[in-house]
């Protein structure tokens, strides 16, 4: 009996023992993996902690990515590395271990050139060893660089050349740097510092410095929108940056434009060019403070404008040969080409006064500054729509295809709903101050430019009937009619012709009663009873690039030419 009640005990024992291992290797198994879960995530915010701290404090412009878009090799230790850290100034790739070595061991860009006590008109070379660009040779040998895998080769960061390692000779480590294709729109490091010193001096004849090398020298100033279009503002940045000297290239995210057009008095006069990368709203926010300029009395440094489109619209783009929409289809060395070919024109810019009515009324009036065009309509209320639904959500709309198919929504909306429907009994039109008589129509547009709607050619239409081709440099405003959202469509697919109500000096528009949508250059606003006039502000100083066209574009150009021959004969 004994023996039995032994057994028993021991074998309970057994099955709690048994009980507590189970339980035991099961919380093991559930909290271990936590346990290193958070430990590895503790090193990681630990090691990013450490490399934001590197990048805050080196005067290299890093950048961290998870994956390199080509084989890349470790400025430091040699190895193949997929993901690590990159310069967008001098183009130097590291390991992640390797990141503190880099930043001690290897210098950046100078964008000014460290006083030594004496004026310098040159300087040397700045090699950077391995991956250099993909289709580049040597100075030396003319053979292709950078085809073996390892780190191989070098490269100058200002004027891009290359050569194989068995070429570096020690003459091209002293020889003086020419600066490359590029050398008339690169501020040279060697200027700013000379600039530097007459400014101590309190000396400002910067036009006796001239750069090394150069007879026609135009530096460009680079003003990038890293939240216009397809996002790809942070890309042209950092190539921008590996072309040209770093202080010329601003993100307009981090510094506005006024003050990055301060750079222009520290240059040679009517020498400089702008180039704007961004839709049209940016290239009116450059443009205002370009105005500001002269306001300061700056008249003499004001700087040519050229666009690089990256928005939706771009119609200001598209009338001055820039392109409708740019998606990296364009290496940058060619947009910096292009920038050094194109010819100066001028644009016409607006002021577009908003007056309230009423007798009470004591708010000042509402000013814009057109250089597009004015509507009211269902044109201006797909972009009040368009407007406060990007205000809301402002993540869903960086794509131009999604941005367009939005417009396409609301416009179909409202050939359904037809809200701006008898703006003819409700709105005055005078042209000149001759009161127009108009038809049954939904909006009225003012034009400035040759384009509208992303690509429309509206004054001219299907170029059936001969109307004057309208400019942006002659001082007069195009005014059309249309019937509603379906007739816009018809006239962007070239189905229908707008109703052509004139042309002016001077438009004043009167909005006699009710609510209507109106909208200055993309920027919409819902606008009860007012008086509406548009007259001349000043001209703009622009770049236009005549490369790559269109038939339509074509033709266009041709006859513009052709009309300004006849008006010099006639003159």
């Amino acid at each position: 009996m004994a023996g039995t009640e032994g057994t028993s005990s021991a074998s309970s024992s057994s099955s709690v023992v048994a009980d507590w291992s189970l339980v035991f290797w099961t919380l093991c198994s559930v909290i271990v993996p936590v346990l290193i879960t958070l430990w590895c995530s503790f090193q990681r915010s630990r090691r990013q902690v450490l490399i934001r701290d590197i990048f805050r404090k080196s005067k290299h412009d890093w950048h961290y990515t998870d994956l390199f878009g080509q084989p890349s090799y470790c400025c430091v230790c040699a190895q193949h590395i997929l993901q690590g850290a990159f310069c967008n100034c001098c183009g130097l790739r590291v390991s992640e271990g390797c990141l503190k070595k880099a930043d001690q061991h290897f210098l950046c860009k100078e964008i000014m050139m460290r006083s030594d006590g004496r004026t310098r008109s040159s300087m040397p070379h700045h090699w950077i060893r391995g991956n250099v660009p993909l289709c580049s040779y040597c100075v030396v040998c003319k053979q292709q660089c950078g085809t073996q895998p390892k780190l191989c080769d070098y490269r100058c960061v200002w004027c891009q050349c290359t050569v194989h390692d068995d070429c570096m000779l020690d003459c091209l480590k002293i020889e003086e740097c020419t600066f490359g294709e590029f050398k008339d729109l690169i501020i040279p490091p060697y200027y700013l510092s000379t600039v530097n010193q007459l400014r101590k001096d309190k000396r400002t004849d910067y036009e006796k410095i001239v750069p090394y090398g150069r007879k026609h020298w135009i530096p460009v100033i680079v003003l990038a929108n890293t939240r216009s279009g397809n996002n790809m503002g942070e890309i042209l940045l950092g190539e921008f940056k590996i072309l040209l000297n770093p202080v010329q290239v601003f993100d307009l995210s981090k510094t506005t434009p006024a003050k990055a057009l301060q750079l222009c008095t520290l240059l040679p006069c009517n020498a400089v060019r702008v180039l704007v990368c961004g839709g049209d709203g940016t290239v009116g926010w450059v443009l205002d403070a370009i105005d500001e300029m002269k306001i300061k009395g700056q008249e003499r440094f004001i700087p040519q404008v050229a666009i690089l489109p990256l928005g939706t619209g771009n119609d200001l783009s598209n009338t001055l040969g820039w392109g409708a929409g740019y998606a990296g289809e364009v290496p940058v060395e060619q947009i910096l080409r292009n920038v050094m070919e194109a010819d100066g024109i001028k644009l016409d810019r607006w002021k577009v006064q908003v007056t309230n009515k009423g007798y009470y009324n004591l708010r000042k009036p509402k000013v814009f500054t057109m250089n597009n065009y004015f509507s009211i309509g269902p044109d201006a209320l797909m972009a009040l729509n368009f407007h406060a639904h990007r205000e809301k959500t402002p993540s869903l709309f960086s794509s131009r295809i999604i941005n367009k198919a939005v417009y396409f929504f609301y416009g179909t909306k409202d050939c359904l709903v037809q809200e701006c429907k008898d703006l003819n009994k409700k709105v005055e039109l005078e042209l000149d101050g001759e009161r127009i008589e108009l038809p049954n129509l939904e909006g009225i547009i003012v034009l400035n430019i040759g384009y509208w709607g992303g690509g429309c050619r509206l004054w001219e239409g299907m170029g059936d009937e001969p109307y004057p081709l309208a400019r942006h440099d002659d001082g007069l405003l195009e005014v059309v009619g249309v019937h509603g959202s379906f007739h816009c469509a018809q006239i962007q697919v070239k189905l229908a012709n707008p109703v052509r109500l004139g042309q002016a000096h001077t438009v004043r528009l009167i909005l006699k009663s009710s609510k209507m949508p109106m909208q200055v250059d993309g920027e919409p606003w819902a606008q009860g009873p007012c008086t509406v006039t548009i007259t001349h502000k000043t001209h703009a100083l622009m770049l236009y690039h005549s490369g790559e066209q269109t038939d339509d574009d074509a033709s266009s150009v041709s006859e513009q030419e052709h009309v300004r021959e006849q008006t010099d004969e006639d003159v």
